[in-house]
């Protein structure tokens, strides 16, 4: 994700054991941003069985900062995933050789 010249987001799937069911991209955007639709996001978890999410996407610029639209949309995410009994553990942004994990900074 870090040598993306454009947005990727992407969701790993986790079983009920936080082992590793699929790592999937969801999403393609632009240098600047992608649209991100959390029944998308839920489509994809049932479909894969999981029991938890982490998400991640990248930053092009190489600023791993998250941003208030990259709040909102984990939050937004975690309400429609919760519907379905599926945590997001983690979001990850990816930006250069750096990554920024919301649960690390208290964000989740």
């Amino acid at each position: 994700m870090a040598l993306l010249e454009h947005e990727v987001f992407a969701a790993i799937h986790l079983d009920n054991r936080h082992g590793v069911l699929d790592y999937e991209e969801l999403f393609r955007g632009t240098v600047d941003g992608a649209s991100v639709h959390p029944r998308e996001i839920v489509k994809s978890a049932l479909r894969h069985n999981a029991a938890a999410l982490i998400l991640a996407h990248n930053h092009p610029s190489g600023l791993p900062e998250p941003s208030q639209a990259d709040q909102r949309i984990t939050q937004r995410i975690q309400e429609a995933v919760r519907y379905i009994d599926v945590r997001v553990l983690d979001h990850l942004i990816v930006g250069g050789d750096e990554i920024v994990s919301f649960a690390e900074r208290g964000l989740l």
